[in-house]
């Protein structure tokens, strides 16, 4: 079938933080380059979660102005408190003894989405070309299959049924010299870029956890702008798990509440929604949140792998940035920063090429590039912090990182390895204590239908479902069995649930209409075989200000 195609200098996929502060860029290098975003959600940051507390590294670099352009940074840091939770009291931790690549003076406490929709504005006044509601469904390649020349944009109006309704538009291809791939955590072409081109074939399995956060007006009298609160502990350790928990106070009586559960986790009783409810319950958390109203759910995963998990960002014709390539700082609890400086430096990577009449061969010299920045070298001094707690938990992971960082500044002569991928870690149900989680009392713990109701999230219903099982007969065959299907609880939006047929056999049951895109079932399945793809362009959840 011919296509319809626009050829551009550089095509991105994905309006993050990484995409949006490539294309900026090289429009400041090159006003003349053609530069195309598509952006799946149905306007930019729609689809963004994330904390967020900010360190305005990338930012002072790429618009040294932000200030006087209005970049939506409302909100200083004022005070930063980490504790270690116990069920009903917290312990705080002195700022001595706390690793000091967490600790937050000069950074602001954001909304990522509200970030994403500034630097668009950005972008769009240098003349780049944002296409949301556009979601890119597959890679172009060079007749020879070899290179990366592009992507297509998804097909609209295919029925559940796999045929074209009335209103069928096929995709179009965008051809570009270079291709952009910041798709954020565990993008979908990304995994297939790094299959294809063995890109993590000499680093460790990526690490990632799932972060679920609300939103909360809360009462004037509590609300304390700029305040930070980290904790780890209660909940997650009952169950031998590893992760932690966030409070960030904006403007306007605002608070972001969010527990981020490591996905290495091995006991399949275990909900991560369910273990969020709970953590808004404890002292430190519900003070904050009792007499508030929940305005805004959300959940996303997230890479925690560091450096030793980062595959290789090049191939030929194109790169990975972003937390697509595994640039977040968990030792920091922050990616936004590093995603914008690999998007800065990819910028930089493909003008030189395009000004030397180059095009879809590989960018070697990003390499390089990448390794002399600070990005490189903030990750590499923090190398050891996500193996340690994976090794030793949260809190000896921590005391690790506490002299590992702050006493030998990440000179230590080793590095960690933690080769044992996420889906692999599950036991047995058997072996494993079953877990009673409170009913919600719709005051500070909620269920997830209604949680997902304020994710805003919906779909066109009569579509392909875009969450493909390789194997229809391995949930049932496979997993009820051993893992008592773990879908059903690691899914934060009940998407997957466990059925019975009017003959009493169990059933595997998607419900895609529900799911928010933070792509755990893609990452935690343990048989591997649940793969997270595009559905149709704008469907999704709708975030607001997340």
């Amino acid at each position: 079938m011919e296509r319809e195609y626009m050829d551009y200098d550089v095509a991105i996929v994905g309006a993050g933080p990484s995409g949006l502060s490539a294309a900026c860029r090289i429009k400041q290098i090159n006003p003349e380059l053609s530069v195309v975003i598509v952006e799946k959600g149905s306007e930019v940051g729609a689809h963004i979660v994330s904390g967020a507390v900010l360190e305005p590294t990338a930012l002072n670099e790429l618009f040294p102005n932000w200030k006087e352009l209005g970049a939506p940074l409302n909100t200083p840091v004022s005070d930063d408190n980490i504790y270690v939770f116990k069920e009903t009291k917290g312990i705080k931790i002195p700022s001595l003894f706390v690793p000091k690549t967490m600790h937050n003076t000069g950074n602001y406490v954001i909304s990522l989405g509200n970030l994403c929709r500034w630097l668009a504005e950005q972008a769009e006044n240098l003349g780049v070309e944002i296409f949301p509601g556009f979601a890119a469904g597959s890679v172009l390649y060079s007749e020879n299959g070899l290179n990366v020349t592009g992507v297509i944009t998804g097909d609209m109006g295919i029925g559940s049924n796999g045929e074209q309704k009335d209103a069928y538009m096929p995709g179009m291809e965008l051809r570009a010299k270079y291709t952009l791939f910041s798709e954020g955590c565990r993008g979908s072409l990304g995994k297939q870029l790094i299959e294809k081109f063995a890109m993590d074939k000499n680093s460790e399995p990526q690490h990632y956890g799932l972060g679920i956060k609300e939103l909360w007006t809360i009462p004037p009298e509590k609300h304390q702008p700029g305040l930070v609160v980290h904790s780890a502990g209660w909940p997650l350790d009952e169950s031998d798990s590893a992760g932690g928990g966030f409070l960030y106070h904006l403007e306007n009586n605002q608070v972001a509440a969010g527990l981020i559960t490591d996905l290495s986790y091995s006991n399949p009783h275990v909900s991560p929604f369910d273990e969020f409810q709970r953590y808004k319950h404890h002292p430190v958390i519900s003070q904050y949140l009792e007499g508030g109203e929940r305005i805004s759910y959300g959940a996303r995963a997230l890479v925690k792998g560091g450096l030793q998990s980062q595959p290789q960002m090049t191939f030929p014709g194109g790169l990975l940035i972003g937390d697509n390539a595994g640039t977040l700082n968990f030792a920091k609890i922050k990616g936004i920063h590093c995603a914008m400086k690999s998007g800065m430096i990819a910028a930089e990577s493909v003008a030189n090429a395009i000004s030397s009449d180059r095009q879809h061969d590989e960018l070697t010299d990003y390499t390089e590039a990448y390794r002399a920045s600070w990005a490189y070298k903030e990750l590499h001094l923090q190398r050891n912090f996500g193996p340690a707690q994976h090794k030793w938990g949260n809190i000896l992971g921590s005391a690790y990182a506490f002299i590992d960082i702050n006493l030998f500044h990440g000179k230590l002569p080793w590095t960690l390895k933690d080769p044992k991928p996420d889906y692999s870690t599950l036991k047995p149900v058997g072996d494993c204590e079953p877990i009673h989680y409170p009913k919600p009392d719709n005051k500070l713990s909620f269920d997830k239908l209604s949680s997902v109701f304020l994710s805003n999230t919906n779909h066109e219903e009569d579509q392909p479902c875009h969450l493909t099982l390789a194997n229809p007969d391995v949930p049932i065959a496979h997993n009820l069995p051993l893992f008592n299907e773990p879908a059903q609880r690691y899914c934060p939006a009940g998407v997957y649930e466990i059925t019975e047929n009017e003959d009493g056999e169990k059933q595997f049951q998607i419900n895609a209409q529900n799911c928010v895109h933070c792509k755990t079932c893609d990452i935690k399945d343990p048989t591997q075989n649940i793969t997270w793809v595009t559905p149709e362009g704008t469907g999704g959840p709708n975030y607001p200000n997340m």
